[in-house]
């Protein structure tokens, strides 16, 4: 077993409280195994939830884009970026 490292951007940011976090993956781990774990460890209750429904990911450099997160493998090292929408 390793871990991924979940890293929270503005928004996302805000609502975790913190920038980012280690969470543990087994082999065969997907997005949606690490999403569900973030959503679990921040409570139900939290706005992290609504944010993470609009966030962009990244893991590492490559954009997840449309692709379904149980479709998105992850290995141990690997870093996801929780991106939600921004005005600038």
């Amino acid at each position: 077993m390793g871990h991924v490292t979940v890293r929270y951007w503005a928004a996302a940011r805000a609502a975790a409280g913190v920038d980012a976090e280690p969470v543990p993956v087994e082999e065969g781990a997907t997005l949606a195994d690490v999403l569900a774990e973030v959503r679990s460890r921040h409570g139900a209750r939290s706005r992290l939830t609504e944010v993470l429904a609009v966030c962009s990911v990244l893991v590492g450099d490559r954009p997840v884009g449309s692709r379904a997160p149980e479709d998105v493998r992850l290995a141990a090292g690997d870093t996801v970026e929780l991106l939600p929408p921004f005005a600038g």
